[in-house]
């Protein structure tokens, strides 16, 4: 008698730092697997896994709240989970089926969390997520730990801020490469500066990311003040695509500011990324989720903020 064959996914968030966590775990233990990914405002991932029991499922960056009851339910079935994450997770489950890493502190990501469970194995790709997640601190520091030179450094940086870039829009045709066709083209690459030079993937999305970037500096701020720089930019696929890499830049510009980036997204509604400053005192998350978002302490996001509450949310960013 045959025996039954298991089917094994890969859940992840289609960012940088999604990518970059599932690099490290499937070159240190390939396997095939069921691709689901999404935009990076797509966390809700899990309900669409159709696992049976026996089957089991990797999941990576992506918040356990959103995803409590399809998690769940797979464990209830018999379905076994490893879950590596680094967004806040009030009372995370415990089942025997669950592995479950998570570390909401400020200065982790989940490539990080990826790096310390396998003792270090594929460190360069956890400086690339490092700093697609915005922490430069963290990734430079990994960097010198496996002694990169200050090109090459750089070069991590490039590479991790385009493969974030890449994953924002409303949907996947927004982007210039949809993330489970990314995940395939890095997958043999144990180098990130291989996968730069050998791949054509990492120069279509520079170029797309330098173009896009280039228009939303031409858009002047809807408010400036000694604590937020807001900017709203126009209903646009290039503006859905550079919204995080922008509130990126703009916080990392505007030292001392809270920084927002607004964008129209299709609902008569705005899509919104937050960026406050370390040390700031306040926690991006926080206020995120006082306005249906979500996110970590230094970055998050609102998918549907109503037109009418932008007043509000300005005034509470101030």
């Amino acid at each position: 008698m045959k025996a039954p064959r298991y089917t094994h996914f890969d859940v992840f968030n289609g960012d940088a730092d999604g990518l970059c966590a599932l690099q490290q775990l499937r070159l240190a233990q390939p396997r095939e697997s069921v691709l689901i990914t999404g935009v990076k405002r797509d966390h809700a991932l899990l309900p669409r896994v159709k696992a049976r029991p026996g089957d089991s499922v990797t999941v990576v960056d992506l918040p356990v709240g959103v995803n409590r009851e399809a998690l769940l339910q797979l464990l209830e079935v018999g379905v076994s989970i490893e879950y590596f994450d680094h967004h806040h997770a009030a009372q995370p489950p415990e089942h025997a089926l669950l592995h479950l890493k998570l570390d909401p502190a400020p200065k982790v990501c989940t490539s990080l969390l990826v790096d310390r469970h396998l003792g270090g194995r594929f460190r360069a790709w956890a400086v690339v997520g490092a700093f697609g997640d915005n922490m430069a601190a963290t990734a430079e520091e990994l960097a010198r730990s496996i002694g990169l030179d200050q090109r090459k450094t750089y070069l991590f940086r490039v590479l991790g801020e385009c493969l974030n870039y890449n994953a924002y829009g409303e949907s996947e045709a927004d982007l210039t490469i949809r993330p489970a066709d990314l995940r395939k083209i890095m997958a043999p690459f144990v180098d990130p500066f291989e996968f730069m030079t050998e791949a054509d993937a990492f120069l279509r999305i520079a170029q797309r990311r330098a173009e896009d970037l280039e228009l939303a500096n031409a858009v002047r701020p809807i408010l400036k003040t000694e604590r937020l720089t807001a900017v709203l930019l126009p209903d646009a696929a290039w503006a859905r695509r550079v919204i995080g890499i922008y509130a990126n830049h703009l916080v990392n510009s505007e030292r001392g500011r809270i920084c927002a980036v607004l964008v129209p997204n299709g609902h008569s509604k705005l899509s919104v990324s937050l960026r406050v400053p370390e040390g700031y005192g306040v926690a991006a998350d926080r206020l995120a989720r006082r306005h249906g978002g979500d996110g970590r302490a230094s970055a998050a996001g609102i998918n549907d903020l109503p037109v009418e509450d932008v007043t509000f949310l300005l005034r509470d960013l101030q």
